[in-house]
């Protein structure tokens, strides 16, 4: 059976609300050119993502015109023109001090009053129609794949309607939007982030004890999916089966692979620069030296990833400035669409009129399973690697996408064992994983650790049977949150687990009230007792 034929369903919406929604979403590049890209290149402000979050206090027109006025004028100062005519985001001071005598646990649950937010518009924000929970104490957005591990927590914490609340955001996102994007922000429209929605309603139907939920949301899941598989709309499937004809390599986020089978990449729909990284990305591309706008597509569907950025996504897997993310088949993203295949599978077979496509979604699902082993599985090396689909040839990078396909059954006990020995003898450090085994500078590599990765290699570890693995991980990881948090009074991003001596643990920003999925992480694996 060819998998194209099947992948396109048509959907009956949606059990949520109306959409009702009407508004067209402008990125701040759209509402106010010119002035955006001088703001930002002359950095007005000293991170690239104030100024796209603040709110324009008068309509675009008539600050636009009022720059055109005023630019030329020998005595013009930007920086006075921009707080006259925006507001700078608030920082969403609580107020909030750390007691030092609570424990982890307790300064976690104190914290999510202090993280959670109500719905709000204004400027770049896409109001939600429920509350939700923010990574840190300074963001007014979600962001998507954060938030599965934040619901963790939640979960542990007994914050069950606050899990739902989410959740029905998160759907309605897709509902109204087409797709869930990487943040509810305008400028992040383009893309989405690694599709952790299946996993949120899974956990929301185990938090109910209620397996309807999965049929609930049956119709977001499948367009969840027609997202991903690039067959959105009859237009976009029909332009989908014209680049197959064609011989094209891939389209939007499908590759083609061998006998009609698709795998997947992340692919942003823009090749512009990140409104939110604006000046950064135009140096990074003319550094490369290569055509500007492939690079800034690679940029931003390196964001896409969640993994930004990593020697991963990099050609010489050393500098940014070779992101070819666009060229690649992500084990952990195509593992990931196992899972939400293997969920549309189980969601259909409760149905009463649509039972047929359980069957369709286990053929999708098992010939995905059979393709790890051509494209992602080394068995020299005993471990999984991301796909160069364009060179034809597995990627070099060691990372911990490679637990992906434990977490989610896919390995077999064979291939699981070889993994575990090489997470035992190459990743494992003082305070937990790695996420890869290079040192290149990104966030995503090491000596970085980060929550999401250690949940899942636990996870991942513990489906095969290698618990005194998953459970050294799980001590080193706590004893490495614990410390940083003694040490500041705060949880934060991300943790160097090769250094023990660092006291604030490596977080890239300034230290902020939170961390979501940190907090949801430490508080799930605490309340498993040692």
């Amino acid at each position: 059976m060819n998998s194209f034929k099947i992948l396109f369903i048509p959907l009956v919406f949606f059990s949520c609300s109306k959409s009702g929604n009407e508004k067209e979403y402008k990125s701040p590049e759209e509402s106010f050119p010119g002035l955006f890209e001088e703001v930002q290149l002359q950095a007005v402000f000293p991170d690239s993502k104030t100024f796209v979050d603040c709110v324009p206090k008068y309509q675009a027109k008539y600050i636009l015109s009022a720059y055109e006025e005023q630019k030329e004028a020998d005595n013009f100062d930007l920086e006075a023109f921009v707080l006259e005519h925006f507001e700078k985001p608030l920082m969403n001071e609580s107020g909030f001090k750390t007691d030092a005598s609570l424990s982890a646990e307790e300064h976690i649950n104190k914290l999510w009053n202090v993280l959670t937010r109500e719905p709000e518009e204004g400027g770049t924000l896409i109001p939600l129609r429920k509350s939700y929970v923010v990574s840190g104490g300074r963001l007014g957005e979600v962001y998507y794949w954060d938030s599965y591990f934040t619901m963790l927590g939640l979960q542990v914490a007994g914050k069950d309607s606050l899990i739902e609340n989410m959740v029905l955001n998160f759907a309605q996102l897709i509902q109204d939007l087409g797709h869930i994007p990487n943040g509810n922000r305008s400028y992040y429209l383009s893309r989405s982030q690694p599709p952790f929605f299946s996993l949120m309603v899974e956990l929301l139907a185990e938090v109910k004890e209620d397996d309807q939920i999965l049929l609930r949301f049956l119709p977001q899941l499948q367009k969840e999916y027609q997202y991903w598989m690039a067959v959105a709309n009859t237009e976009q499937t029909a332009q989908q089966k014209e680049a197959i004809e064609n011989g094209d390599a891939a389209y939007n986020k499908a590759v083609f692979i061998e006998d009609g089978q698709i795998l997947n990449r992340y692919y942003d729909n823009s090749d512009m620069p990140r409104p939110e990284a604006y000046k950064e990305d135009v140096q990074t591309a003319k550094a490369s030296g290569r055509e500007v706008k492939g690079v800034y597509r690679d940029l931003r569907s390196g964001a896409e990833s969640g993994w930004d950025y990593s020697s991963r996504w990099l050609r010489d897997g050393e500098s940014l400035e070779t992101i070819h993310t666009t060229e690649i088949l992500p084990v952990d993203l195509n593992a990931l669409l196992y899972h939400l295949e293997e969920v549309l599978e189980r969601a259909y077979s409760l149905s009463t009129k649509e039972k047929q496509y359980s069957e369709s979604f286990k053929a999708l699902k098992e010939k995905r399973k059979a393709l790890f082993d051509t494209y992602f599985w080394d068995e020299s090396k005993g471990f999984y690697f991301d796909y160069d689909f364009v060179s034809q040839k597995q990627k070099e990078t060691y990372s911990l996408a490679a637990v992906y396909p434990l977490f989610f059954g896919i390995a077999s006990a064979e291939q699981a064992q070889k993994v575990a020995d090489k997470i035992d003898s190459l990743f494992l450090m003082p305070g937990g994983v790695n996420s890869t085994l290079d040192q290149t500078g990104q966030q995503w590599d090491a000596p970085n650790g980060w929550a999401s990765l250690q949940w899942m290699t636990i996870k991942g570890l513990r489906n095969y049977g290698h618990i005194e693995l998953a459970t050294e991980i799980k001590k080193r990881w706590i004893s490495n949150n614990l410390r940083v948090y003694q040490n500041t009074g705060k949880m934060v991003e991300k943790y160097n687990v090769n250094d023990l001596s660092l006291e604030a643990g490596g977080g890239e920003y300034p230290v902020q009230d939170g961390f979501g999925w940190t907090n949801g992480v430490l508080l799930r694996l605490l309340s498993e007792g040692k």
